[in-house]
């Protein structure tokens, strides 16, 4: 076996799998946004959503119940850490989409946050 990572070749390579889960959203030119945005937190921070990732990769559905998690709007959930959120969203028991990860803000710019993961999960025919 080459390496734990693994590669989902649906809808142009957009999406990357880590050991099946959680599926992480990989924009056109190749970035995953969720270890992108982990990687520029502070030491802390960046531990608890590693962390968080790795409840996920090992319990997957089951590891969600011990996180901070919150529904937004239909399908769309987010997992709250320090002031820090992962958006995602529960196709079935065997795919969980990491769409967008940021920092907790209001009003306009929370909205934008939101409208970026709605428009990311209709673009991959996930249904919210």
């Amino acid at each position: 076996m080459e390496s734990p990572k693994l590669r989902l070749f649906v809808h142009f390579r957009t999406f990357e799998i880590i050991s099946q889960l959680p599926i992480d959203y990989i924009t056109a030119g190749g970035k995953n946004v969720i270890t992108e945005y982990l990687d520029k937190l502070p030491w802390k921070e960046k531990e608890e959503g590693y962390r968080i990732r790795k409840v996920v990769i090992k319990d997957g559905l089951f590891g969600l119940v011990e996180l901070n998690t919150r529904q937004l709007k239909g399908k769309l959930w987010e997992i709250k850490f320090s002031r820090n959120r992962i958006m995602y969203v529960v196709k079935d028991e065997s795919q969980i989409y990491f769409l967008h990860a940021c920092q907790k803000q209001k009003n306009k710019a929370e909205k934008f946050e939101l409208k970026t993961a709605i428009r990311r999960a209709k673009k991959h025919g996930l249904k919210i």
